[in-house]
């Protein structure tokens, strides 16, 4: 568990009672805003988070169909399995956000950021997607960090277990890009 200075120390493991509401007449004026004003940075990160985790999606799928040659199939079949995953990603972080009384966002607010993951000129350029895959986990494993900071200074346990969750399989993800891209590249 961690430690805030408004609670006894806190289970993370995500669980009902493990979740308590901070006691508002114990804290500051001053306290309240800054937790107000966390948990609003919060719900920034997670809609962008979520948007993020669509984009990939997209872009996973496009990449998969895209792909030719033997060499590419092991990479196509990561990304289909990754698929699903980051959908799973985009559900929870939705779902959280209605937890906090806001909504994810639609389509209007997206803004495509996945430059490095677009689908290569050459269908069987295996490394160019595998370089994308590391840039679009890179991008994602910071602010699954930043989350869980945040979190923290809102004293949202919920939120910040969902963040260490998402961030450790991102984390896993591009463990796994990292041996793909030196099996691909020693060819």
């Amino acid at each position: 568990g961690f430690k805030t200075p408004f609670h006894r120390p806190v289970a993370t493991a995500g669980t009902a009672a493990t979740c308590h509401r901070t006691n508002t007449h114990l804290t500051t004026p001053a306290v309240r805003m800054l937790l107000m004003t966390s948990s609003e940075s919060v719900i920034d990160v997670l809609r962008s988070a979520y948007l993020e985790e669509l984009e990939t999606v997209m872009n996973y799928r496009t990449n998969s169909i895209v792909l030719e040659g033997v060499r590419a199939q092991e990479i196509k079949e990561s990304l289909e399995a990754d698929i699903a995953e980051e959908l799973g990603h985009a559900g929870e972080l939705g779902q959280r956000l209605k937890q906090l009384d806001a909504n994810p966002p639609g389509s209007a607010a997206f803004t495509a950021q996945q430059e490095s993951l677009q689908p290569p000129e050459d269908s069987t350029d295996v490394l160019a997607v595998i370089n994308g895959v590391l840039d679009a986990e890179d991008g994602a494993i910071s602010p699954y960090q930043q989350l869980v900071e945040l979190a923290q200074a809102a004293d949202d346990p919920a939120t910040v277990d969902l963040a260490v969750e998402i961030l450790a399989g991102e984390e896993t993800h591009r463990s796994e890009l990292r041996g793909f891209r030196k099996e691909y590249s020693g060819d």
